[in-house]
């Protein structure tokens, strides 16, 4: 449309009342014969002015390149966000309570050590209580990278005695 809110090419969609106000505003209905006309035409943009009112409005089409360009990149960035890191190490922890030993007979050798590899179900350590030896096995695989109990230490239930990373399974 040109400042006098003609429209520039023929078969316009607007009325001729309507093109006669080039002070008005634009009204809803105009607005969407201009979405259909740019719609149903060749024509990639569409702006108009009025002067006297200080509208200027710009209708563009987008390209299908372009669009599914910023579509895949907003799927990509949806994707990357919603990425949930995986925690991989994980704490072994006493059963019950009592005295932890690192060995699964007195005066015997520590069972496991920081940097050794274990299996689920292995034996890491026990704990004496009430004069009994209970064993106390990993729940899963993977490398011990801390120990934070020391052999002849009393433990309470829950709470870690070493901490294995998973990650390192693989």
């Amino acid at each position: 449309m040109d400042v006098n809110g003609q429209h520039r090419n023929e078969g316009a969609l607007l009325s001729e009342d309507e093109r006669k106000l080039p002070g008005e505003h634009i009204s809803i209905a105009q607005l969407q014969q201009l979405v259909r006309l740019l719609d149903n035409s060749e024509v990639s943009e569409i702006e108009v002015k009025r002067v006297a009112s200080g509208t200027r409005l710009v209708l563009r089409k987008a390209r299908l390149a372009e669009a599914q360009m910023l579509f895949s990149t907003s799927i990509q960035e949806m994707e990357e966000e919603v990425v949930i890191p995986v925690e991989t190490k994980h704490t072994v922890v006493a059963p019950l309570v009592g005295i932890f030993h690192s060995w699964a007979k007195p005066k015997g050798k520590a069972l496991v050590s920081v940097g050794d590899r274990i299996k689920v179900g292995q034996l890491v350590g026990t704990i004496q209580s009430l004069n009994v030896i209970n064993e106390v096995e990993s729940a899963l695989a993977g490398r011990i990278t801390e120990l934070l109990v020391q052999d002849g230490q009393a433990v309470e239930y829950g709470q870690p005695l070493l901490v294995v990373d998973s990650a390192e399974e693989n």
